[in-house]
């Protein structure tokens, strides 16, 4: 029904051109070419409103359209046109879900007793997740918070020196750089070795990296796959929904997730930024199967060659209770927008704290709400963000949110030690999510990402411990000298922020 809409909008708007290029015709091609801008600008306001988005979303383009027509054309293709509607998508979400349902479908009477411990709201949220995300709750799995790039990657690289059967690699960003290199390196002598490895890279995200560093990978018979590749990116609708996910699983026993990409900047060795504070996590036991799932549905997603066996779906298990992890992946496919879902739970939930960290802060109506309820409910709301931007536009944007959550009593810490990367939530100081995701927009809707909640574990606690440390490390606003800001500041923020829905 919509596209038969669509359809006759379009020859409406053809019929229009065609009655009025007779008149136009006399003002040369600019007349033309604004006729046309005009018109195409009608149509596709027509097409947005017929989607039935958010109320915020639709304004935000129409406001766009209103005020700058060619550039917002333009920004409409590359970014506005509605990826739900888009049935790769869909094919991939329905590919996942039975994938998760086939090799984790049978139900841990071990689990539910341990979620039966739980409390009510705990026991509830974990449950939401693993009906969003069809990913079960582990209590089998060692985890380890590894709180910056030197000690994240010094687990990385002894773990992949330690692989025998497999590797498996997904990365937003991979640079071939210092540290680049050095994996490289030994995932080559992994695979001359026998050792199977598969890396995957975003398209955007690693654009940078040369074509010489992918020869070398697949000459040594590493098999490397880009994930949604960008030949026209004016013409292609899928440029602006990118895989940020970081993954690796050694031998399906092994698992890293987290914030940090492949790169010296994130060792702190880029003099633009300084150090750089970020989290990451190591997984050992059963919640690395459903890691190893994630990957292998990304890898199928591009390459349709399925690996769905024992060989990389067996973790070894020890039957020890360290606390509750989960594994959830998140993403345009999914029309629940599963991960954004989760933290309004544990946020609305929360008794005494909620604790965020993110570098990137734009947070939809929902989210924004339940914060400031949160708040204004006598809940500990502390937020830890940079005092530095790296993308302008969003540290701007950010920023306007600042006034009415310093009204309802939310802390805002902007750190001052370096780039403040970490993307983490801690409730009640119990549960925690620690991944990809950031609490933005873009995040919730546009990107796929993974993240790892955790209930009770040593790795909650010791979360708990960092953040509090980075607070040391921090400067608290004062809403009273946060709103004696210049005019102009207060005009780029407010500007930014219109543009919010759209990053």
């Amino acid at each position: 029904m919509k596209n038969t809409v669509r359809v006759s909008i379009f020859i409406f708007v053809l019929a229009i051109l065609w009655v009025f290029m007779k008149d136009h015709i006399h003002g040369g091609v600019f007349g033309f070419m604004s006729l046309l801008t005009t018109l195409s600008v009608i149509f596709i306001g027509f097409v947005i409103f017929l989607e039935n988005r958010h109320p915020t979303q639709t304004l935000t383009w129409l406001v766009v359209f209103g005020s700058f027509p060619l550039v917002g054309f333009i920004f409409y293709l590359l970014f506005g046109r509605n990826y739900r509607k888009e049935k790769m998508y869909r094919k991939k979400y329905f590919l996942d879900k039975q994938a998760f349902l086939t090799v984790e479908g049978e139900d841990d009477p071990r689990s539910e007793e341990k979620l039966s411990l739980m409390g009510e709201h705990q026991a509830r949220l974990f449950t939401l997740a693993q009906k969003l995300g069809n990913s079960p709750i582990s209590f089998d799995t060692y985890t380890k918070a590894l709180t910056d790039g030197e000690e994240t990657f010094q687990h990385i690289l002894e773990q992949l020196r330690r692989a025998r059967h497999h590797i498996h690699m997904e990365y937003y960003i991979f640079r071939h750089d210092s540290i680049g290199q050095e994996i490289k390196e030994i995932l080559i002598e992994k695979a001359l070795n026998g050792v199977k490895v598969r890396f995957l890279y975003d398209a955007v995200g690693s654009w940078q990296l040369s074509k010489k560093f992918i020869y070398d990978l697949k000459n040594a018979g590493i098999e490397t796959v880009c994930f949604g590749p960008v030949r026209l990116p004016f013409l292609n609708n899928k440029f602006n929904f990118r895989n940020h996910r970081k993954i690796i699983v050694i031998d399906g026993t092994i698992g890293f997730v987290g914030g940090l990409n492949i790169g010296d900047e994130y060792l702190g060795r880029d003099e633009n930024y300084g150090l750089w504070r970020d989290t990451h996590l190591m997984l050992k036991g059963e919640a690395v199967r459903s890691l190893q799932l994630i990957f292998l549905q990304d890898w199928y997603y591009m390459t349709n060659h399925s690996f769905l066996t024992a060989e990389y779906l067996s973790p070894q298990i020890d039957n020890n209770n360290y606390g509750g992890v989960q594994l959830i992946a998140g993403g345009p496919d999914n029309e629940w927008s599963v991960i954004k879902n989760i933290f309004f739970s544990m946020i609305t939930s929360a008794k005494e704290s909620v604790w965020i960290a993110s570098p990137y802060f734009i947070p939809d109506v929902d989210i924004f709400s339940a914060i400031k309820v949160a708040a204004l409910s006598g809940i500990d709301v502390r937020l830890l963000v940079p005092n530095r931007p790296d993308k302008r536009i969003v540290f701007h944007a950010s920023r306007s949110y600042f006034p009415e959550l310093l009204e309802v009593g939310v802390k805002i810490y902007e750190y001052q030690r370096g780039f403040m990367h970490s993307k983490i939530v801690i409730v009640d100081n119990e549960i925690a999510s620690i991944g990809t995701s950031n609490m933005d927009m873009r995040s919730f809707h546009l990107n796929f990402e993974v993240n790892a909640f955790l209930f009770r574990t040593n790795s909650t606690q010791k979360l708990v411990a960092e953040y509090l440390n980075d607070l040391e490390y921090a400067i608290q606003l004062d809403i009273d000298a946060f709103n004696k800001r210049h005019i102009g500041l207060r005009l780029l923020e407010s500007t930014s922020r219109l543009l919010s829905p759209l990053l």
